[in-house]
């Protein structure tokens, strides 16, 4: 099993699956950024000097970089991987800049999956929603439960529908993260915050408003850049699709000011309430842009 599965990218996503299902020596894992190395010797899996070194003889290679990386990563991938392995690409990138992607393995003779990871890798880790699809998407399902997923789902045999299902959601769900950041800065400046919650509470009684406004506040300022650049990939899809993402590349600039606030702390120092957060962005030119 030594070296079975192999990882490009080893940030959050990537270190929270090795430790969550102990692979330890069966990971072959690959990220340029050095400072990546102590986390690896932590969680016992194989540190490797290249790409080539991670997925040479993994059945299976997971690809769990940065958007902008993402198509770069898969072309030089396949021209390194087994024939008989199968590359999951699990980052959150165009339906048509996977199909770019699947098209560079058909050239080599290799095999691409496209995976799409529907939900936070916190705190479901091993149990987070995974959605794939195309033409070897069964068997792609079948070595990721062997890798210890739970939560798999066959969505299709072609290539792009998996990660069209994220990202048409993500429209929504990024778009209202925006959304609820740009409304609270306009309440905050007019001093009428409390009052334009009570009124959404009024309307809708799921969760409160100011439990959601703080929520999605947190989100995007841990996690801003990483959803400026996923949805930067939906407004492409958009246009792909010959549609002006008006609203949705707002939500690109709104999400990249909100991570580049939220850089300045640590998960542990990150303020606490919607007013303290509002303070934290408005203090900051960043935030206000």
């Amino acid at each position: 099993m030594r070296g079975t599965i192999g990882i490009i990218g080893f940030r959050e996503a990537g270190a929270t699956f090795a430790k969550a299902a102990s692979w330890q020596e069966r990971a072959l894992v690959f990220d340029i950024a050095k400072s990546r190395l102590a986390t690896m010797t932590e969680l016992g899996v194989m540190p490797c000097r290249d790409m080539g070194e991670a997925v040479t003889g993994a059945a299976i290679v997971l690809s769990l970089v940065t958007a902008d990386q993402a198509l770069q990563v898969a072309r030089e991938c396949a021209g390194l991987i087994a024939p008989e392995a199968l590359f999951c690409d699990m980052n959150s990138i165009a339906p048509g800049t996977k199909r770019e992607a699947a098209r560079a393995f058909a050239d080599a003779g290799r095999r691409y999956v496209d995976v799409a990871v529907m939900a936070p890798v916190n705190p479901a880790r091993m149990a987070v929603p995974l959605n794939i699809s195309g033409p070897d998407a069964q068997e792609a399902e079948s070595r990721l439960r062997d890798a210890g997923f739970t939560r798999t789902t066959v969505v299709g045999d072609a290539i792009g529908r998996a990660s069209a299902i994220k990202l048409v959601r993500s429209v929504m769900v990024k778009g209202l993260e925006a959304l609820t950041a740009e409304m609270m800065l306009a309440a905050h400046a007019e001093d009428v915050a409390e009052a334009v919650l009570a009124s959404l509470d009024a309307s809708e009684k799921t969760i409160s408003w100011a439990t959601r406004a703080d929520y999605n506040l947190d989100r995007m300022l841990v996690h801003g850049r990483r959803r400026a650049a996923e949805m930067a990939e939906a407004a492409q899809m958009l246009r792909d699709l010959g549609i002006d993402p008006l609203m949705t590349q707002g939500t690109v600039t709104r999400q990249q000011a909100l991570g580049d606030v939220g850089a300045e702390f640590t998960i542990e120092s990150l303020p606490e309430g919607f007013t303290a957060k509002l303070a934290a962005i408005t203090a900051t030119p960043k935030g206000e842009n």
